[in-house]
């Protein structure tokens, strides 16, 4: 995720790779030779007592987000943290407090919260072309070869696939739950969830279903050892919204495509063109916040980051 957060970066508006940190020098001045860094540390100690740093992008595997990003806050830098923020509500809860008593920003990172194409998703919703919204569909699994020391599969490591990806899931319908209920976001009000849990103790696969106020289901779907097909659907009374990359929309730009197929009508097609990279609006947001002086980003709020890390708490406990 560093590499690729860091080759979006490089066409940023705002921002600029100044500086890495790494566990060993090797590693460092390896990552800063391959995209030109001139202020490779061999400690993340190092990263965030310099200065010129203003802000950090956090790529440890979970169960290091909270020691580090509490750790940044304290050092004054503002902070951009890959999902999930954390491996549970309390963490993630002890990462918005540091924050907010270090007066820094901070951002889970779900790039596709950024990209215009949920934009128009929201917008599409909120003017009710599918009439009330009732069932959302939301799945973001793949398979990966195992290995019990990768971060996927290892369980030390905040592996397996609800926290990995299905914290995307989770998140888009509780997007799509609030902009049915006129919220910024919405939390279910029942939660019941099946997976499978494999030999390293972690989940390969789950669902979970989601009953939100106003009869709203989700059914939403991940995994890290089977492929499914990756895409958002909304049914609403009047008809259906389908979105066919929700997750890594347009990655160097591009277009992507939002399908409506309102019943008794041809179905069809809204094209969403943009030149910006993915993790470049992703950075630019932060940027734009930070000097705005906000607290956290209205695209990923820390309310709403706090509420999704709960979901997927409860999500593990039920299998």
């Amino acid at each position: 995720m560093a590499k690729t957060f860091a080759r979006g970066l490089a066409n940023s508006r705002t921002s600029k790779l100044i500086a890495v940190g790494s566990r060993s020098r090797e590693s460092a001045d390896e990552f800063g030779s391959e995209f030109n860094i001139s202020k490779c540390y061999d400690s993340y100690e190092s990263l965030l007592a310099d200065k010129d740093v203003r802000a950090v992008y956090i790529s440890t595997p979970h169960s290091f987000h909270a020691e580090w990003a509490i750790k940044s806050a304290e050092a004054g830098k503002h902070i951009l943290c890959e999902k999930p923020l954390g491996i549970n509500h309390a963490e993630a809860m002890a990462i918005v407090e540091a924050a907010y008593e270090n007066n820094v920003f901070l951002m889970e990172a779900f790039m596709y919260r950024c990209h215009p194409q949920t934009a128009r998703l929201v917008e599409i919703l909120k003017k009710t072309t599918i009439g009330d919204i009732r069932v959302i569909k939301a799945t973001f699994s793949f398979r990966a070869k195992f290995d019990p020391n990768s971060r996927l599969f290892n369980n030390a490591l905040g592996g397996g696939s609800i926290l990995d990806v299905g914290c995307y899931a989770i998140s888009m319908s509780r997007l799509i739950a609030g902009i049915a209920n006129g919220k910024d976001f919405e939390e279910p009000l029942e939660i019941k969830g099946s997976g499978y849990i494999g030999k390293s103790n972690v989940d390969e696969y789950a669902s979970v279903l989601l009953k939100f106020p106003n009869e709203i289901i989700a059914e939403v779907t991940t995994g890290i050892s089977v492929s499914q097909e990756n895409i958002v659907q909304i049914f609403g009374t009047e008809g259906n919204v389908t979105v066919p990359n929700p997750w890594t929309p347009s990655p160097e730009g591009g277009t992507t495509k939002i399908t409506i197929n309102k019943y008794g009508e041809p179905t069809k097609e809204i094209i969403i063109t943009c030149k910006d990279f993915l993790y470049a609006i992703e950075a630019d947001v932060v940027a734009k916040c930070i000097e705005a002086k906000q607290a956290s980003s209205p695209t990923m709020s820390w309310d709403d980051s706090l509420g999704n890390m709960k979901v997927l708490d409860e999500w593990r406990a039920s299998i």
